[in-house]
């Protein structure tokens, strides 16, 4: 996906219209060919009724480096998370690394890290190239 890559400030710019990572927090930090690393600051609204972080808020933000490492330019087909430990401290950032590549379809890990450094969730995506013309 290299030819579709996007600068950080395309990228950002492209997924202001991803309404629901915006209305959650999302920022995206880093975009490079196959990799992005977003963050979340953790707020009440991403809490639920155990007073913990909500795996749904998790996976938005892995979801959503999953489409900044893409370049805007796949869409998730198939995707799995594992929740390893409940989240501490104030932020989350999640890192996307391709694995693979090929014609049509593409494959990534992703990893969600707390403020502590530590693994809390380790998701994988794939994904369907989009045809689309920038």
């Amino acid at each position: 996906m290299a030819s579709m890559e996007r600068s950080l400030e395309e990228t950002r710019e492209f997924f202001k219209k991803d309404r629901f990572a915006v209305h959650s927090g999302i920022e995206i930090d880093e975009v490079g060919d196959g990799f992005a690393r977003c963050s979340m600051a953790i707020e009440d609204k991403h809490r639920n009724a155990r007073d913990v972080v909500m795996g749904g808020a998790v996976f938005t933000l892995a979801d959503l480096c999953f489409g900044a490492a893409c370049s805007g330019e796949a869409v998730s087909v198939t995707s799995g998370i594992n929740f390893l430990y409940p989240a501490s401290g104030k932020r989350l950032t999640a890192e996307a690394r391709r694995i693979k590549e090929g014609r049509t379809m593409v494959f990534y890990e992703i990893k969600v890290f707390d403020d502590s450094g530590r693994i809390v969730a380790f998701a994988t995506m794939s994904g369907h190239k989009m045809d689309t013309a920038r």
